[in-house]
């Protein structure tokens, strides 16, 4: 199993260390444009095998893409973070040059690769990479979902004084301000989560969930990276060892929850092939009304980009 890495700043280091100490693969390339940085980091990373006890390979690549061949899963991190005062969408024009030329540049060396988007925004990027490559749906996502549930989930988690490993979520729709939180799908050690906090407390929790990424862009003056990381990592895992785990990933939607042609996170079974199925939750009328203005607010950037690629 060989899995690459493009990007190695912070979310793609540590994707790749999460997955070379869990030896997910036999061999990581990360990739990255800056001179010594992915080799720095991938020499890193190998030098603390004898301490961690892995036996993944890790190697970098200063923007040589020969080193990718054969990759089975590619993550493509790259792309400027999000600063203070920067919404997603101010990134549009510029990671959207760069995710279209890591694509064409991954889909050159490897045609059968499984590919994962982490950049942002998350959304059109995993468009952007899609109508690059040309890849069937079910092998080009977005790690969006995963690390909202997990923002969710470790938030409930504070609250109730519990292990988050007995918390399970949902979340759906785009990655940002829009993201549909459902705590009718919430459970802690199989209990429904309103049984155990109260609305208003239930309803902060989700709010601060809609607005976790811009917290800690606020705390540290950059986006997060160590739970982006792992997230992406645990995608790479359940396709890597076929685990068919239910996550939250974006994909191009072709009619599920009655939509089409937009790229939103929902529920899927992921596994060898990448996406194995999509599963559609059965919705009350105010939880379609927010996945709709999801949708509404994630097709105005993905036609924002279609402008810009023709212009």
């Amino acid at each position: 199993m060989k899995v690459t890495v493009v990007g190695a700043g912070n979310v793609g280091a540590t994707c790749a260390d999460v997955l070379a100490y869990k030896e997910i693969a036999n061999e990581i390339v990360l990739v990255d444009i800056k001179e010594g940085l992915s080799e720095g980091k991938a020499l890193d990373i190998w030098q603390k095998a004898p301490i961690d006890l892995y036996d993944t390979r890790t190697i970098g690549s200063t923007n040589d893409y020969s080193k990718t061949a054969n990759s089975d899963i590619v993550v493509i991190t790259s792309g400027l973070p999000r600063k203070p005062g920067m919404t997603r969408d101010d990134l549009i024009s510029t990671n959207s040059q760069i995710v279209t030329g890591v694509a064409e540049n991954i889909i050159k060396y490897s045609p059968n690769a499984i590919i994962i988007v982490v950049s942002n925004p998350l959304d059109v990027m995993t468009y952007a990479a899609h109508l690059t490559t040309n890849l069937p749906r079910t092998r080009v996502m977005g790690m969006a979902g995963i690390l909202d549930t997990a923002r969710y989930r470790a938030f409930l988690a504070t609250e109730l004084n519990v292990s988050p490993k007995d918390i399970q979520a949902m979340i759906l729709g785009g990655h940002g301000d829009t993201m549909v939180p459902l705590p009718r799908y919430t459970t802690v050690g199989g209990i429904p989560v309103t049984e155990l906090i109260a609305k208003d407390k239930l309803d902060a929790i989700v709010q601060r969930t809609i607005n976790g990424g811009g917290e800690l862009v606020k705390l540290m003056g950059t986006s997060a990276w160590y739970a982006p990381g792992s997230a992406a990592a645990q995608m790479v895992e359940a396709i890597a060892k076929d685990q068919r785990r239910i996550l939250p990933v974006c994909i191009n939607l072709e009619g599920e929850y009655g939509i089409k042609d937009c790229y939103l996170g929902v529920p899927v079974i992921l596994g060898k092939n990448g996406v194995e199925k999509v599963i559609e939750l059965q919705l009350n009328d105010a939880e379609k009304a927010l996945l709709e203005t999801s949708r509404k607010h994630v097709k105005d950037v993905m036609d924002a980009f279609d402008k810009m690629r023709k212009a």
